[in-house]
């Protein structure tokens, strides 16, 4: 899912994707690094928290980013959402936040899958 996710950014054309790594061992890093993302470790000896990660990922954006999307390994951008959420922003100045609709891939898997797929309707 991380590769889908990866690709689904460089296909949105990011200039910078970070990679947050908490301590995977399943080849992520060198995923990320193969599609040209910039990885970050957390270090392991302080507790997790997604917080933390996104944080982490932050801090390591250069200085001139005129925006940030955060996205968790097991999601994927829809083609034209960066577009679309980039220009809502830059019209709508007063505006610091665009949300999305997140889908489940596979609501039929599950009656979780449903539930959290229409937990966005």
């Amino acid at each position: 899912r991380l590769i889908r996710c990866l690709d689904s950014l460089n296909a949105a054309g990011f200039r910078h994707v970070v990679y947050v790594d908490s301590g995977s061992t399943d080849g992520s890093i060198a995923e990320a690094e193969a599609r040209g993302a910039e990885v970050v470790r957390l270090d392991l000896s302080q507790p997790f928290t997604a917080a933390r990660a996104r944080n982490a990922g932050v801090a390591a954006l250069p200085a001139e980013a005129d925006f940030i999307q955060f996205i968790d390994g097991d999601c994927e951008l829809v083609p034209g959402w960066l577009s679309r959420a980039a220009g809502f922003l830059a019209d709508n100045p007063a505006v610091a936040v665009a949300c999305g609709r997140r889908r489940e891939i596979a609501p039929q898997a599950s009656v979780y899958n449903r539930l959290v797929d229409r937990e966005w309707d």
